[in-house]
């Protein structure tokens, strides 16, 4: 570990910066992955605030050295900064359903994450937590109770900070609900597309520059990593997965999305790329439960290609959109990459999946299916 805080370091020019996503023990780290675990029922709140933690020095889920709610969780350590930075740091904290949460923003995009930088570093947190984070006015780090009950993913990525002109484009393609926004003068100038964002402060946005309907480009984390940010608007109009990240990839997906909502989007096996829901869900083995319970959006490739001789496995994507039918016409996105530890993680995560005739399998049965044509 102390190599890689070693690095990150060196990709930042020796600077200091207190930004960065942060593991459970207060070290920074290049990023991070976490699951916030379901509450069983019948059991204590504080289950439901258990959750597994994956970076670059894992080998697989770990659990939290503490609980989600908690300052000193990865989350915690990460977003709580923000609430005592000083008048340099830059941020955007946005949700479809912000804090103060008054209904369905069906004209904003269907997305949640939280970006904190200085003129230095910092990082772009994706997350599924309805009413997450709260404003920095609230004087400091919280986690909801309504994000308690069901699944929550998150993924966590430092960049230093030439990077966040591209995330501010990428999110102005999103047009998500912004909450509460800051980017000071002295930052200003090199991030426009961040400064732009302010502006829609609260949802208000208007047609006077419309973004194109999509777009996907790598982004370099800080000490290298590569990683696909993929945004959709709502002239997209279609499916996320099937219609874009799949034939991007070059791979078919296994999708836990939140089966909740109305005009669901069924298991996808067109000729070109298969796209499953999953429908039962155990990370690192350690409680198993239904896809109902589980607010998370995230994709993992099944395997290799089916077109051509090379492979295509590995892939891991963490959002905030779903498959149905209302969410094809609203903005949202996903973040990708390729890791054989990360993909394993989550791919063995994905226990029963539903086939495309409508019945659940096992999802290694279920990717075998295929419709007659």
């Amino acid at each position: 570990m102390l190599l890689h805080v070693l690095l990150l370091l060196l990709a930042s020019g020796g600077a200091s910066s207190s930004i960065s996503c942060y593991d459970d023990q207060g070290k920074p780290v290049d990023w991070f992955y976490l699951y916030k675990l379901p509450h069983p029922r019948h059991e204590p709140v504080l289950e439901g605030l258990k959750y597994l933690f994956m970076d670059g020095e894992s080998e697989g889920w770990t659990e939290g050295k503490t609980l989600v709610n908690d300052s000193q969780s990865a989350v915690g350590r990460t977003v709580g900064p923000l609430y005592e930075g000083g008048d340099d740091v830059g941020y955007v904290l946005y949700n479809d359903q912000p804090p103060k949460f008054e209904g369905e923003n069906g004209i904003c995009g269907h997305t949640k994450g939280v970006v904190v930088f200085d003129k230095q570093q910092g990082f772009w947190l994706v997350h599924s937590t309805p009413h997450f984070p709260p404003p920095k006015s609230a004087g400091q780090f919280s986690y909801p109770s309504s994000g308690i009950s069901n699944g929550q993913n998150f993924i966590c990525v430092t960049y230093p900070f030439e990077r966040f002109q591209t995330i501010g484009e990428q999110l102005k393609i999103n047009q998500p609900h912004i909450y509460d926004c800051s980017i000071p003068a002295s930052l200003a100038a090199a991030v426009p597309a961040m400064a732009q964002l302010c502006k829609h402060t609260l949802g208000r946005w208007d047609n006077t520059s419309i973004p194109p309907s999509n777009r996907s480009i790598s982004l370099l984390s800080l000490a290298g990593t590569e990683f696909i940010s993929f945004a959709k608007g709502a002239s997209f109009a279609n499916d996320l997965y099937h219609s874009w990240v799949a034939p991007s990839l070059q791979s078919d997906l296994l999708v836990q999305f939140w089966r909740r909502s109305t005009g669901l989007l069924p298991s996808d096996c067109s000729p070109s790329w298969e796209v499953l829901n999953i429908d039962l869900i155990s990370p690192g083995q350690s409680i198993t439960f239904k896809a109902t319970e589980d607010h998370s959006k995230w994709a993992v490739s099944i395997g290799s290609s089916r077109i051509g001789s090379g492979t295509a496995g590995g892939w891991v994507c963490v959002g905030d959109i779903n498959r149905d039918e209302a969410e094809e016409k609203r903005g949202g996105g996903t973040v990708c990459r390729q890791d054989t530890v990360v993909w394993k993680a989550y791919r063995l995560a994905a226990l029963q999946c539903e086939t495309c005739s409508g019945e659940v399998k096992p999802c290694e049965k279920a990717a075998q299916y295929r419709r007659c044509s």
